[in-house]
């Protein structure tokens, strides 16, 4: 259970200049900040840390009772040019108590300071967000991610996998007077079942999102609970999700997601779990597929079984393929860019009060440079696949995030 204390917070401000301020207080010194709502939540909640050195490690035990309070983002695969990232919760800051923050060790000695440079902030609608110093990734026509499509269908074929998840970037314009916290609010009010972040911190970057897909968490009622989400289709006009027709591409690319949770619950010689699904559900203008597995940990007494899932499941199929290895090789020599942070994960972990830790798949995102933002979005490919029918999944996976880019 977090260590954190609170402590009353009073400024005379209103919620949203309070918020403002003291991401501000972040940026301006060079520090990260995460900004998150969780899924079906009213009130996003505020994560800063005090040293930035602290922020570059590898995750802590992340679903175990004794792991610190903070917020995980994390990229595909680890590499120097994409380290992990673990924001020590110094300042907890919850939009639905607004009159006081939560704070560490660390955090209470130095308050008087923080309030004052809080309060001696100028007002300014311009916030120094980092920007990533990786090249802008490089950025596929519909004729090159088509022949992507082609080389994963290929490779299927003759067997090299079974399954692949081919991906692409797309860069866009930011419209004129663009503000990463007002897109951050309106993505909670479009989609109101997702994950919805707002992640910036040195070498990183800045990253948005609004995600449908749990990796993993475990809850209040100590239950581990993770997910399988695999199969796209448009949400028509008047459609309702449970007489939704799926075709067999789909239904088979769900259930080698499904059947690889089984099987990393193998590994771990676990058998008392619980699985509900497939079932039909909405994400912005989309359906997917999706399957839900739960471990009552007051029933099975395996304290490390977060973690040890976590280290098993990512990168899952629904990001990666099958098998994982071989499928990884594949785009590591085809895809032709760096996802970085786009289909790793991402969420708080230990939060304050409820010790709930909740990680994500880092999907339906966007990265944020000065003056324009670089779209990720990517499709699963199995034997029925048609390339014409996965660059148009991509474009409709893309509209999601990109509907807050408008004029």
């Amino acid at each position: 259970m977090s260590s954190l204390q609170r402590i009353p917070w009073k400024p005379n401000l209103p919620v949203e200049d309070r918020l403002r301020r003291l991401v501000a207080l972040a940026l301006t010194s060079g520090r990260p900040v995460a900004l998150w709502r969780l899924p079906n939540d009213t009130h996003p909640r505020l994560c800063l840390s005090l040293k930035v050195d602290a922020a570059f490690v590898g995750l802590p035990p992340a679903l175990e009772p004794s792991a610190p309070a903070g917020f995980a983002f994390f990229p595909f695969r680890d590499s120097d040019h994409n380290p992990p990232l673990f924001l020590p919760a110094d300042l907890f800051f919850d939009l639905a108590l607004p009159e006081e923050i939560q704070v560490s060790s660390a955090a209470a000695a130095r308050l008087p300071e923080l309030r004052q440079r809080f309060a001696a902030l100028p007002e300014t609608a311009v916030l120094p967000w980092h920007v990533s110093r990786q090249p802008v990734p490089a950025t596929a026509s519909r004729e090159e991610y088509e022949e992507l499509v082609t080389a994963g269908i290929a490779a299927i074929e003759a067997g090299t996998v079974q399954k692949v998840v081919s991906s692409r970037a797309a860069r866009r314009p930011l419209p004129a007077g663009f503000d990463a916290l007002t897109a951050f609010a309106e993505l909670q009010g479009r989609y109101p079942n997702a994950f919805v972040s707002l992640v910036s911190a040195p070498g990183v970057g800045t990253w948005l999102g609004a995600t449908p897909e749990v990796l993993a968490e475990i809850t209040d009622d100590h239950v581990f609970r993770t997910m399988a989400l695999a199969g796209t289709q448009p949400l028509m006009p008047g459609m309702k999700p449970a007489t939704a027709r799926w075709a067999h591409k789909d239904l088979e690319e769900h259930a080698m997601v499904a059947r690889y949770i089984v099987n990393c619950f193998k590994q771990l010689r676990l058998r008392e779990y619980d699985e509900r699904g497939p079932r039909t559900v909405g994400a912005g203008q989309l359906l997917h597929l999706r399957t839900d597995f739960a471990v009552h940990l007051d029933q099975v007494p395996f304290p490390t079984l977060g973690t040890d899932m976590l280290r098993l499941l990512h990168p899952t199929p629904a990001v990666g393929g099958v098998p994982k290895q071989p499928a990884l090789d594949f785009l590591r020599r085809h895809e032709g860019y760096d996802r970085a942070y786009y289909a790793g994960f991402l969420g708080p972990v230990n939060l304050p009060e409820t010790g709930v830790s909740q990680l994500f798949v880092n999907l339906r995102c966007l990265q944020l440079h000065p003056t324009e933002a670089i779209l990720y979005a990517g499709t699963g490919l199995t034997i029925d696949s048609e390339p014409a029918r996965e660059w148009q999944e991509t474009e409709l996976k893309l509209r999601t995030v990109g509907a807050i880019l408008h004029d």
